[in-house]
C-alpha cells in the first residue's frame, strides 16, 4: 500500500476538568504515534478537557483556559497531523495560508452557551490549522449537548499527502446524513475520522460495530473511530476504537476498558475503486459546505516502521464487559476524586460480596477495608462467609457488633414508641446504624463508603435512607439482581472466589427473624423482567401484562417504582451499565399523580 495512509487512534483516560495533565497525556501519545511512523492521529471527543465537562461549558475562564491548553499542545505537533477535541467560541475555520494562528471568536459570556462549538482542532506545523464543529448534538439519554453547544453547519476534508480525509464528531457518524454525507460525497473523502466520547451500556460495543459497519458501506470508504476510555463519574466509556474497510469489515479493534493506541494503514485507492462509475461522487451538491485543507507530513525519503499486524482485539462475553465496567468505574471514581481508600460493609450476602470483590479488583486489597456489623439476628454463617471473602480477597476485615447500640436507640425511643408494635422503623434503625458507623470511618480516614444495593432494590424501594444507601458510591447501582448472580459465577469461573454459599444461600436483609427478600418481593426472576421493560424500556402496565407477567404483579412493582422515587434522588451515583440508568438517564418528578389510564 504504497499510498496508505497512517491513522493512529488515541484510546485515552482524560479527566475532566484536568487540561494541562491531558495536554501532557495527548503529546505523549502524539510522540509514539509520530515514531511509529503515523501520518494522522485522533484523540477523543473533547480530549483537552474531558468529557462530559457539563457546566463547566457556562464558564468563560474555562473556554479561554481550554483554547489555550489547544495551542500549547498544537506547539509540538509537527511532522503529523493531530486531532484533538476542544470546546471552542467563534465558528468553525480553517486558517489562512501563512497566518500565524486561528482568528479568534467572540468572547463567551457568562451562561451564553450559543457561542460554544464542540469541536475537533486540527493541529499541523505547530499550529491549529482548523477547527471543526459538530453538526448533531444529542440531546437525549445521558447527553445535554443542546444545552451547551451550537451546531456546526459545515464539513471539514483533509486532504493529507492525497488521502481525503474528512472530520466528524461522535454523533455526525451515528446520525444518517449531514457532515459525513457532505465530505464523502461532494468532498470526496476516502476516509471518515470520528472523534468520540460514546459512554458504554450493555451490548454498546457490538451496536457501533454494526452501525459503522453501515457507514462505510453506504459511504464507500474507511471509517476510523476514536472513542474515549474511562471512568467520569455515573458513566464510563469502554474504548473499543474501530477502523473499518469501505466493505464494513473491521480491520482493527481496540481493547475495551484499556487505554491504547490503534494503529492501522488504510489505502485511499480500495474507496476509490469502490466509487467508480457511481455518479453520486463527486457532485456539486453541498460541495459549498465543504471546507478542504491540504495539509503534507509525509517524507518520502523516510520509511517508516512496518506494522507488524492489524491490532483487532477480541470482543468480550456480556459478563466480562460489565465486570470490567464495574471495576473501571469504580476505580477512576475513588483515583480521580483522590480517595486514599474505600470501605464498605459486608454481610455474608451475594451484594456486598460483588461489591467487593469489584472494589478489590479496581482498587487492590490493600485499598479497601471490609467491615462486618452484626445484629441479634445475623447468623452465623453469613458472619462465617464474610470472613472467608474478605480472607480470600485479603482485605482488612473490622468487626463491629451493633447489638448494644440498637438496645441504646431503642431505649432513646422507647416513649415516643410506647403501645406500637415492631414494624419497619425497628428494622430501618439497624441499616442507619451501619450507616453511621460506616460513615465514622469515612470521616476519620478519609475512605469512600461503597453502597452494595443492586438496581432491583433500588428500583422499588427496598433499601433504607440514611442507612444501606448511605456512601459515596454505588458499585451496583445499575446491575439488576439476576445480573448480580450472573456477574458472581462469571467472577467465579476459573476458581471460587465468592464462596458457592454465599451464591446459593437465599437473599435477606436480616432486620428481623427468619426475613427473606421473597418476603417482600416477588421472585427476583419476575420482579427484573419487569422492571427491565417498565425502567428500560418505559412500557406501560399493560404491556407488562402482556409480556406475560400477571396483572397484580405488575401494578405492584409499577407502584413500588414510582413511589421510591424520592428515595432514588438522594441516592449516590454508581456506574452506568444499561440503556436507562437512575440518575441523568432517567428523569422523573418526585412530586407526581400521573397514573396510565386503564386498557381494555
Amino acid at each position: 500500500m504504497a499510498n496508505a495512509l497512517r491513522i493512529a487512534l488515541c484510546q485515552a483516560n482524560l479527566p475532566v476538568g484536568d487540561l494541562a495533565g491531558n495536554v501532557d497525556r495527548l503529546r505523549d501519545s502524539i510522540g509514539q504515534a509520530r515514531a511509529q511512523g503515523a501520518d494522522l492521529i485522533v484523540c477523543p471527543e473533547l480530549a483537552i478537557t474531558g468529557y462530559p465537562p457539563e457546566d463547566l461549558l457556562l464558564k468563560p475562564s474555562f473556554i479561554r483556559d481550554a483554547a489555550a491548553a489547544v495551542e500549547d499542545l498544537a506547539r509540538d505537533v509537527r511532522g503529523i497531523v493531530a486531532l484533538a477535541g476542544m470546546p471552542h467560541s467563534g465558528a468553525a475555520t480553517v486558517r489562512a495560508p501563512g497566518a500565524a494562528r486561528l482568528p479568534d471568536g467572540p468572547a463567551p459570556q457568562a451562561g451564553n452557551r450559543r457561542l460554544t462549538g464542540n469541536a475537533a482542532a486540527v493541529l499541523a506545523d505547530g499550529t491549529v490549522a482548523a477547527v471543526y464543529h459538530k453538526h448533531h448534538l444529542p440531546n437525549y439519554a445521558v447527553f445535554d449537548e443542546q444545552r451547551y453547544f451550537q451546531p456546526g453547519d459545515r464539513a471539514l476534508v483533509l486532504d493529507i499527502d492525497g488521502c481525503r480525509v474528512a472530520v466528524t464528531i461522535c454523533e455526525d457518524i451515528w446520525a444518517p446524513g449531514g457532515p459525513a454525507e457532505w465530505a464523502t460525497i461532494a468532498g470526496g473523502a476516502e476516509v471518515i475520522v470520528n472523534l468520540s466520547a460514546s459512554p458504554y451500556h450493555r451490548g454498546k460495543g457490538r451496536e457501533r460495530e454494526r452501525l459503522f459497519a453501515r457507514r462505510a458501506e453506504e459511504h464507500r470508504c474507511f471509517l476510523a473511530y476514536c472513542n474515549a476510555v474511562g471512568g467520569q463519574d455515573e458513566l464510563v466509556f469502554d474504548g473499543h476504537s474501530l477502523a473499518i474497510d469501505p466493505a464494513g469489515n473491521v480491520i482493527a479493534r481496540g481493547a475495551q476498558f484499556e487505554e491504547a493506541l490503534l494503529i492501522v494503514d488504510v489505502d485511499p485507492d480500495q474507496a476509490r475503486t469502490r466509487r467508480t462509475g457511481d455518479p453520486r461522487w463527486r457532485t456539486q451538491e453541498a460541495r459549498d459546505r465543504v471546507d478542504t485543507l491540504t495539509l503534507s507530513v509525509r517524507n518520502p525519503e523516510t520509511a517508516r516502521p512496518p506494522l507488524d499486524r492489524l491490532q483487532a482485539w477480541e470482543a468480550l462475553s456480556p459478563e466480562a464487559e460489565i465486570y470490567r465496567a464495574l471495576t473501571l468505574g469504580t476505580a477512576d471514581y475513588v483515583r480521580k476524586n483522590s480517595f486514599p481508600g474505600a470501605v464498605l460493609g459486608l454481610s455474608g450476602g451475594i451484594d456486598s460480596a460483588l461489591a467487593l470483590t469489584i472494589a478489590v479488583d479496581a482498587i487492590g486489597p490493600g485499598a479497601v477495608t471490609a467491615v462486618s456489623m452484626p445484629s441479634r439476628y445475623t447468623a452465623d454463617m453469613n458472619r462465617n462467609d464474610a470472613a472467608e471473602l474478605a480472607g480470600r480477597l485479603g482485605v482488612r476485615l473490622i468487626e463491629l457488633p451493633i447489638e448494644d447500640l440498637a438496645g441504646a436507640y431503642g431505649g432513646a425511643l422507647a416513649a415516643p414508641f410506647a403501645g406500637t408494635e415492631p414494624n419497619v422503623a425497628e428494622e430501618n434503625l439497624q441499616a442507619r446504624i451501619r450507616g453511621n458507623l460506616l460513615m465514622a470511618l469515612s470521616n476519620k480516614f478519609g475512605w469512600l463508603v461503597l453502597t452494595t444495593g443492586n438496581k432491583s432494590e433500588m428500583s422499588v424501594g427496598y433499601a433504607t435512607l440514611y442507612g444501606d444507601m448511605a456512601g459515596g458510591f454505588a458499585v451496583l447501582k445499575d446491575v439488576l439482581k439476576t445480573w448480580v448472580y450472573r456477574l458472581a459465577e462469571w467472577r467465579n469461573r476459573d476458581g471460587e472466589v465468592i464462596p458457592q454459599r454465599i451464591l446459593d444461600k437465599p437473599p435477606t436483609a436480616e432486620l428481623r427473624e427468619n426475613q427473606r427478600d421473597s418476603d417482600s418481593l416477588p421472585p427476583y426472576d419476575i420482579l427484573d423482567g419487569i422492571l427491565a421493560a417498565y425502567v428500560e424500556e418505559d412500557r406501560s402496565p399493560a404491556e407488562i401484562e402482556a409480556l406475560g407477567f400477571g396483572r397484580a404483579t405488575a401494578q405492584c412493582v409499577v407502584q413500588l417504582v414510582d413511589r421510591a422515587e424520592y428515595k432514588r434522588r438522594q441516592a449516590p451515583p454508581g456506574v452506568r451499565i444499561s440503556t436507562r440508568a437512575f440518575g441523568k438517564d432517567r428523569r422523573l418528578p418526585i412530586t407526581n399523580r400521573y397514573a396510565p389510564r386503564p386498557e381494555a
